[in-house]
């Protein structure tokens, strides 16, 4: 069924509002690497290394790639709902380590903090909850959240066991195995928690923009 031009209308809306907002983000993201560039070395392996910074990149990109689709009135692939779904149950769990684990700014302004930690990640949900262009996401593809928190958890203590650097406390080498794998699972379930939320929201009708069965390629 074809969109009535006033939900095209505010389709289109929306996806300037998330084309302005990955914008945004990466522009915040890139002013804060530089800023702390003078006393980090420029090393963007350690300032991506960060879960929070990595994961609101790929985030605002995938914004940006939804919000370029919704302009010219297109629905997202399957693909790309998948990585929107992964997207805003990661944004939830930043908010869940900055807010649990390590509160407190950095080195980063308070402003940078306050938008990568709390306000990214309420806007990711409440674009998941309420704009309706999804349609549900199948259980059994929840394992499709798994892959990219595990790869970093990987590459993050590949490098504290071999060079030391680890971006948060909670996994430093000295805590030992079994009180980094204690960790780790937590984080994985309290992805899997944010991520069985994902899922179930993907079955609520939303507010704006027709649902739809998206094509999974």
């Amino acid at each position: 069924m074809t969109p009535r031009p006033a939900s095209r209308l505010g389709m289109q809306g929306v996806g300037a509002a998330r084309l302005v907002l990955g914008a945004a983000i990466i522009t915040i993201l890139m002013l804060t690497y530089v800023r702390g560039g003078a006393d980090n070395g420029y090393n963007p392996f350690d300032y991506f290394g960060f879960f929070t910074n990595l994961t609101s990149l790929l985030a605002a990109i995938i914004l940006i790639l939804v919000g370029a689709r919704g302009m010219t009135a297109q629905g997202a692939p399957g693909w790309l709902t998948d990585a929107r779904a992964v997207a805003t149950a990661c944004m939830l769990l930043v908010a869940v380590i900055y807010n649990g684990l390590v509160p407190g700014t950095g080195s980063a302004p308070p402003w940078v903090s306050v938008t990568l930690h709390i306000v990214f990640p309420s806007v990711m949900a409440l674009d998941w909850l309420i704009i309706g262009d999804r349609g549900p996401m199948p259980w059994p593809r929840f394992w499709i959240l798994a892959p990219y928190p595990v790869l970093w958890l990987i590459v993050v203590l590949a490098r504290g066991a071999t060079d030391g650097w680890v971006p948060y406390g909670f996994l430093l080498p000295e805590r030992g195995v079994g009180a980094i794998a204690l960790t780790a699972l937590g984080l994985l379930g309290a992805l899997g928690a944010a991520g069985a939320l994902v899922w179930w929201a993907s079955r609520l009708p939303g507010m704006l923009g027709a649902r739809s069965e998206t094509m999974r390629q």
